[in-house]
């Protein structure tokens, strides 16, 4: 950072150039004659006078100060060193990049819901992005008080607003408590639009919000889960067959275990169905043959008293082909 005599020149620049420094002011000592300012890919130098902007350099490179510099400061255009004199002005460096801040809620956010009284607790996590867009108002409100700002000083004054404006735009047009990833995206657009109006009072923009996940407590999730399932296989068999499935891919069948047990008798279960079925099914077919039989008697039996040669003879049951004695047992059918 420079640390040179007064009686020398000094090099003005951010040595300690990291990523999660969103300014830092260089306020070391006088700029000597003779001086350089150096700036690094992704910083800005801005030149302040009596706590006044004088200048804003963006393009990188070593220069000289005297002669590259001051020449297109707005008050010290004529400044001239002297022997044992120089400039006392501050360099603010402002790191350009974007910021990414992960997030997470600090605690469960209670959302109103019917039927549960207190509300339902939801955390939830995710990134923000952030840039400094305006450097006047970064200086009036931040750096004129402080010589460095850090990520962690958006990200903290970011989170003590957020679980507020997640409960705003949750709660906001009826949303699905059950099923809020769905709508993620216009929750988060909300969030980032306000959050965007309270970091904008310190020259920092929010160019980005999302939400990667909500996070149910395990005894809600876990019903939120099986009502899901059962929607998606249409009934309650289907979706007990697709379990057993899923514990069989699993190896969860071979025993000693809950699934494997609830598994086995599932199947066995079935296996007594599909005989039952069988059974009920032959005893069907044997009762219609004999029904028929039945009728067929019935019928040669009314022929007879008829005076008819009937179909089938009454005795053996055979077919009669119209003849007037049985041609099986020799019944007389007339």
């Amino acid at each position: 950072m420079g640390i040179f005599s007064n009686q020398f020149a000094n090099v003005v620049e951010w040595e300690e150039f990291s990523d999660d420094m969103i300014f830092w002011k260089w306020t070391n000592k006088e700029i000597k004659s003779g001086s350089r300012l150096i700036i690094r890919p992704g910083q800005d130098a801005i030149f302040l006078y009596n706590g006044k902007v004088e200048g804003i350099f963006r393009d990188e490179g070593e220069y000289d100060i005297q002669s590259q510099i001051i020449p297109f400061l707005s008050t010290l255009k004529g400044f001239k060193f002297g022997f044992n004199s120089g400039l006392r002005a501050e360099v603010l460096f402002v790191n350009t990049k974007e910021f990414t801040i992960t997030w997470g809620t600090k605690g469960p956010i209670m959302i109103p819901t019917p039927n549960l009284p207190g509300g339902l607790p939801i955390r939830a996590n995710g990134t923000a992005n952030i840039k400094v867009s305006d450097y006047m108002t970064l200086i009036d409100k931040v750096a004129g008080v402080k010589t460095s700002y850090k990520v962690d000083d958006v990200k903290l004054r970011i989170t003590t607003v957020l679980d507020q404006l997640l409960m705003k735009w949750i709660s906001k047009e009826g949303k699905d408590m059950f099923n809020l990833q769905a709508n993620a995206y216009d929750i988060s657009a909300g969030i980032k639009s306000d959050l965007d109006m309270e970091t904008s009072k310190d020259g920092i923009s929010v160019t980005g919000f999302s939400i990667n996940s909500f996070n149910y407590p395990p005894e809600i999730q876990e019903k939120i889960n099986k009502t899901a399932a059962q929607s998606f296989v249409g009934d309650v068999g289907r979706y007990q067959q697709l379990s057993m499935t899923d514990a069989m891919a699993e190896g969860k069948l071979n025993g000693g275990s809950t699934m494997g047990d609830m598994a086995g008798m599932m199947m066995g279960m079935q296996m007594a169905g599909t005989m039952m079925n069988n059974m009920n099914q032959s005893m069907n077919n044997m009762q219609g043959m004999n029904n028929m039989q039945g009728m067929n008697n019935m019928q040669g039996m009314n022929n007879t008293q008829g005076g008819q040669v009937p179909n089938f003879c009454p005795k053996c049951g055979n077919p009669s082909n119209g003849a007037n004695f049985c041609p099986n047992c020799g019944n007389k059918l007339i």
